[in-house]
């Protein structure tokens, strides 16, 4: 059942999301497609600038990413207080980024607009405002530059996404947590590469760089060529960040990704990381749900009594995912 974007985002309970965008009958145009024996690889490339403008533009984040042969993830912070407090020119100018000014607020722009064009004008742009902390808009942003880019270089037209985007509501640390690593493991969980540094196209590989690169330099700050990351709490002293240890979390990766290459030689450590134990989440439970397919969770992933919470805000009886959260996350 296909459901309205408003009723599966609900800031008030959560400003982070998990979505998934898939190439049209999920063929490989974004790697080498054997069918049409041609390599589209240099388009994961174009995702990442795209990336890189959006986060200067949007009042939103990006926590995670991996860009796949026929697909991407993103895990999306949205910070709608820190678009409240940009100027009306601040608005203008990051929306006229991305989209052509009317004529209205071009004339308010040039202060030539009289009192009715001027509060018609600030309309607009509280509405701009709204979509630059908008979901729904940041993908629009992306997904339709990117068709137009792969169409004009195949010198086509039509469908190149396979419908709207999919998202998922993440409840608090655990859901962030889970959707995080699940979303970093793409490539090892697709077989194409066998640890996270050798991830490339996402986000764990991006921050694992700029450790290597510099100690001193984080992922949210490295070149133009890589998309501003969300820093996690060892990284700033903010509450605007990741609620874990960057250190925590590399650990947590690198110990899931040998546990679900089930093909790869040696024993696992059973040893928890650090994470796992504060959270009090499953191990095998963790396992069985980093793996192809394990995700079974729908419009929300969190632990039980939040699903719950969620479903009632809005206004449902029944979500998915109840029986995996409650397994998953013992309390």
């Amino acid at each position: 059942m296909t459901y309205a974007r408003k009723t599966l985002i609900s800031l008030q309970d959560t400003p982070y999301y998990h979505v998934v965008a898939r190439c049209v009958r999920r063929a490989w145009l974004w790697g080498v497609d054997d069918y049409a024996g041609r390599d589209y690889s240099h388009r994961k490339t174009w995702v990442l600038e795209r990336l890189t403008l959006q986060s200067s533009l949007f009042a939103i984040d990006l926590c995670a990413y991996a860009i796949m042969s026929n697909h991407y993830h993103l895990v999306l912070y949205v910070d709608r207080a820190r678009a409240k407090c940009w100027s009306l020119d601040a608005v203008v100018a990051r929306w006229t980024a991305l989209f052509r000014a009317p004529p209205l607020v071009a004339r308010w722009q040039r202060g030539q607009a009289d009192a009715v064009e001027r509060e018609a004008a600030e309309r607009i742009i509280a509405t701009w405002r709204e979509r630059l902390a908008d979901i729904s808009w940041y993908m629009k942003c992306l997904n339709e530059h990117l068709a137009r880019r792969a169409n004009a270089e195949d010198g086509c037209t039509g469908r190149f996404w396979e419908g709207r985007f999919r998202s998922q509501a993440l409840l608090d640390e655990a859901g962030v947590l889970t959707a995080m690593t699940y979303v970093d493991l793409n490539p090892i969980r697709a077989g194409v590469a066998a640890t996270p540094e050798t991830s490339e196209f996402t986000s764990i590989y991006q921050r694992i760089q700029a450790r290597k690169t510099d100690s001193a330099a984080t992922a949210g700050n490295k070149s133009s060529s890589q998309p501003p990351l969300r820093r996690f709490d060892s990284e700033l002293s903010s509450a605007q960040t990741i609620p874990f240890a960057l250190d925590d979390y590399l650990q947590l990766v690198d110990w899931t990704g040998r546990a679900v290459r089930s093909d790869k030689n040696g024993a696992i450590d059973s040893q928890q990381p650090p994470l796992m134990k504060r959270l009090n989440i499953d191990t095998d439970a963790w396992q069985l749900a980093m793996r192809p397919a394990g995700n079974v969770f729908g419009r929300a992933l969190g632990r039980l009594n939040h699903l719950r919470l969620h479903a009632q805000t809005l206004g449902q009886s029944w979500i998915r995912g109840l029986r995996q959260a409650e397994r998953l996350y013992s309390r």
